[in-house]
């Protein structure tokens, strides 16, 4: 990742978030049914308990992720996204380290995830297993769902 990328929080107000967040709704589409997709709309990405961070490139939006606060001491990662054109730089990983580096100093001991047991997210799944994260039951409000793998990550 370059100079000249950027980690910021999110910017609610800026159209290209919004369209970048509503291509990560439509590449998960194809890949389950409704009932087995858990990606948060704009909405839901701008309720109090979630922080959502943004990596620019130029000051275009090429990744996302966010935490949202499940219960003292334990988030749950989500909106984990890059561009497709951003992909194989290593973004996602700086993004993951910079949310865990942002929990970790807000006391937050445990970080949880839901992603798909697709292909499609097989890339995600070894960025999280070589940043320790470790497979878990379901949490939260989740249920057991063959297309769901949880994982977890506590310090």
């Amino acid at each position: 990742m370059g100079a000249d990328h950027v980690i910021e929080r999110a910017d609610f107000g800026d159209a290209g978030l919004a369209a970048f967040l509503q291509a990560h709704l439509g590449d998960i589409a194809p890949t389950a049914p409704a009932t087995s997709r858990h990606a948060l709309d704009m909405a839901g990405l701008m309720h109090p308990s979630v922080r959502l961070w943004v990596v620019r490139h130029r000051g275009d939006v090429v990744a996302t992720g966010a935490l949202v606060m499940l219960e003292p001491g334990h988030e749950e990662l989500k909106s984990m996204r890059t561009a497709p054109e951003s992909r194989g730089r290593g973004i996602a990983r700086l993004l993951l380290e910079h949310l865990l580096h942002d929990a970790r100093m807000r006391g937050v001991s445990r970080i949880s995830l839901e992603t798909g047991s697709m292909d499609f997210f097989e890339p995600a799944r070894r960025l999280y297993s070589s940043s320790g994260f470790v497979p878990c039951g379901p949490f939260g409000r989740y249920e057991m769902d063959p297309n769901s793998i949880f994982m977890t990550l506590a310090w």
